[in-house]
């Protein structure tokens, strides 16, 4: 359709053409048809203009007349080999059946005359076969018109060589280049296929991602696996990489409170890992109780708050006391409170405390513990016995 409205446009132009010569000091002439008893006086344009309309309704109707019915016989028709599909149909077929061999017969022979694709991917069907030098070599030929295509390749044929240096340089080149204007309407895949390689990147080699120059190319669940890797190999990690990571965490700072909860989550229990993070912790830990009560998040705080060399027992209770207010009827404030009046020698309110919450393990842990005072051993196989318990949380005090 897009051809024939084509074709009818360079004939009007041409007839236009054609009648504005002969027209010149001759006037636009005139036609007169008499037919049945009907008259008609008009000139040579319109009658011209009329006759291209009439044809090329009458040819864009017999176009769309006939690929109705061709679509219908298709519709219709039994198929007996898969050669008598469509190129694009057959491509489709494999794609739904995730057939990569069959999706190389099928590429290869439509792309051989391509100039511009041919290498291109020649270099990826040879990566999917682990064929990486050969796929390398292919990408060296191909026109560098397409070079941000054989970039991506290459990123990933390094990741795949365990060669993560490469991968970032040629990444970080990647995202920082200007877009080539032939690939903008496809911008937006183009920026999802870096990010990927960027998650890719990140979640292989956690520490090493700390070194690039920029922050931010993962998506949210991307930076999640990071974080859950981080956590993973962190007793791995050399000092460079601990001050990279201090630094890469207040660097993005300022865009923590567009986290998901569960990536903030994350962060907190990195930082928990680095001792002189300590105040950030305590900061995140309290931000995140204010979003959302978690028990995790309130027993990092809570621990970090008593693991230091002169704890601030009334501070702490202060903050225990306002999140009981935001969140009430938790047992696990009165658990804690507990703690610390033990600790502040206010035995009375910790005795009030234990007639609280009579059904709920913690508190029952608390009531069996303290008329155990001064027995260390059967306390330790109290500890013993709840730690067993799915809701127990241990706290050193």
């Amino acid at each position: 359709m897009k051809k024939i409205l084509m074709a009818y446009g360079l004939l009007f132009l041409v007839i236009f053409a054609i009648l504005s010569i002969l027209s010149f000091g001759s006037g636009s002439g005139y036609v007169y048809v008499l037919w049945r008893g009907i008259q008609i006086q008009t000139n040579v344009w319109l009658v011209a203009f009329v006759i291209i309309f009439i044809s090329f309704i009458l040819q864009s109707s017999f176009v769309l007349i006939k690929r109705a019915i061709n679509q219908n016989k298709r519709k219709q028709y039994e198929l007996v080999s898969f050669n008598e599909l469509h190129t694009y149909e057959q491509l489709g077929v494999a794609w739904l059946l995730e057939g990569e061999a069959l999706k190389k017969d099928i590429i290869q022979p439509v792309f051989e005359s391509s100039v511009l694709l041919k290498n291109i991917i020649q270099a990826r069907i040879l990566f999917k076969q682990e064929q990486f030098a050969e796929a390398m070599d292919e990408l060296q030929k191909s026109p560098a018109s397409v070079f941000e295509l054989a970039e991506i390749q290459r990123v990933e044929i390094y990741l795949a060589q365990n060669d993560p240096h490469q991968a970032l340089t040629h990444l970080e080149f990647l995202s920082g280049h200007i877009l080539s204007p032939w690939l903008e309407p496809l911008r937006d895949l183009y920026d999802q296929r870096i990010e990927k390689l960027w998650g890719k990147l990140a979640t292989q080699y956690p520490w090493l991602y700390l070194k690039a120059t920029e922050y931010g190319h993962l998506n949210e669940k991307a930076k999640q696996k990071w974080l859950s890797q981080l956590l993973s190999q962190f007793d791995s990690a050399t000092i460079e990489d601990i001050q990279l990571l201090s630094e890469k965490y207040l660097q993005q700072l300022e865009r923590m409170d567009h986290l998901e909860f569960e990536t903030k989550l994350l962060w907190l229990k990195v930082l928990a890992r680095m001792p002189e993070m300590a105040e950030q912790q305590g900061i995140l830990s309290l931000n995140l109780l204010n979003e959302r009560f978690d028990q995790d998040v309130f027993y990092l705080w809570f621990q970090q708050q008593l693991l230091k060399q002169l704890p601030d027992y009334y501070e702490v209770e202060k903050q225990i006391n306002r999140l009981e207010e935001k969140y009430p009827s938790m047992p696990l404030f009165s658990f804690t409170k507990w703690h610390i009046y033990q600790a502040t020698q206010r035995e009375h309110e910790a005795a009030e405390l234990l007639t609280l919450y009579p059904d709920h393990a913690l508190m029952n842990y608390l009531r069996i513990k303290s008329t155990l005072m001064g027995d260390e051993e059967r306390i330790q196989q109290l500890n013993t016995v709840f730690e067993k318990n799915m809701n127990f949380i241990p706290v050193k005090i």
